[in-house]
């Protein structure tokens, strides 16, 4: 397979991961009504720790030996778990003190987040992507806010959060060219359930109902959103523009929004169906070949 067949594969992964955040939105709402954030987050990321170690047997140690679990794959991991953990537990805590919509657009700024920090950081970013950038903030806003914005409560904390994800694809962009993506994934997941761990020994109540409320959504979550789609964006990343991924990714809301109506019968209206346009398009424009060297930005 040539070098733009690859990528086309590694392209269809971030849509996959988009795909299965968006559509576990649902079950996340429904855990946080069960469970605190930190308790949600642990028991979710353990499932993922205990989950991987099968994939990370055979797909790593078996083929690499045991060498392959180093120091620098627990650094990569506990860099990206760290992230992972603030900027997850952030966004349970604030969305409980704004609205859905609101929430889900400040936290896809990512898209715009990423390539100011990479711009600063000295990672180039072709121009053909910062136009990418603004049409997909352009869309998520048509997608996501239809009341009057105005700051609540919750809001700065979802902004924090929105900085710590980018911040997090950043990490997964540098570690994922030095160490195994599943290696990553696996040390990620477990520094996340064990500093959740300890926030939820330390700040909440856990009762024996209310984790069998949330328990089906806290699993679901588990094994499809953080097992299955934070491993499959690790792997694409290594191949993938991190400003472009974050541009896949936003896909996210656009599935989301599908899944209610699909679901729940939720009609889009016609501002959000421009707003999932202006996505895609993006989408298609970042992917479109350089006349310099034939590939994607």
């Amino acid at each position: 397979m040539n070098e733009k067949g690859k990528k086309l594969i590694y392209v269809f992964l971030l849509v996959l991961t988009a795909f299965i955040w968006g559509t576990s939105f649902v079950a996340q709402s429904l855990g946080a009504d069960s469970v605190g954030a930190f308790t949600f987050l642990a028991i979710r990321s353990l499932i993922a720790v205990f989950a991987l170690i099968p994939v990370m047997y055979f797909f790593v140690i078996r083929k690499k030996g045991k060498g392959a679990i180093s120091f620098e794959a627990f650094k990569a991991g506990a860099v990206c778990g760290l992230f992972l953990f603030s900027a997850s537990a952030l966004q349970q805590i604030g969305i409980a003190d704004t609205t859905t919509a609101k929430a889900g657009f400040i936290t896809a700024m990512y898209v715009v987040l990423v390539p100011v920090i990479c711009r600063i950081a000295g990672i180039p970013v072709p121009k053909k992507i910062w136009f990418c950038v603004l049409l997909t903030a352009a869309g998520l806003y048509f997608l996501c806010i239809t009341e009057s914005f105005t700051i609540d409560r919750g809001d700065p904390l979802i902004m924090l959060c929105a900085l710590l994800f980018a911040f997090q694809i950043i990490a997964v962009n540098h570690y994922v060219k030095k160490v195994e993506p599943v290696l990553i994934a696996w040390f990620e997941f477990l520094v996340t359930a064990v500093l959740s761990g300890i926030c939820m020994f330390l700040f909440e109540k856990v009762t024996r109902e209310a984790l069998d409320k949330g328990m089906p959504s806290i699993v679901f979550t588990g094994l499809f959103s953080s097992t299955i789609a934070y491993t499959l964006q690790i792997v694409a990343q290594k191949n993938i523009n991190p400003t472009v991924a974050c541009i896949i990714m936003s896909l996210e809301s656009v599935f989301a929004a599908l899944g209610g109506f699909v679901v729940l019968g939720e009609a889009m209206t016609t501002r959000e169906l421009c707003g999932s346009f202006m996505i895609f398009a993006a989408i298609i424009i970042s992917q479109l070949p350089r006349k310099k060297d034939g590939m994607s930005g």
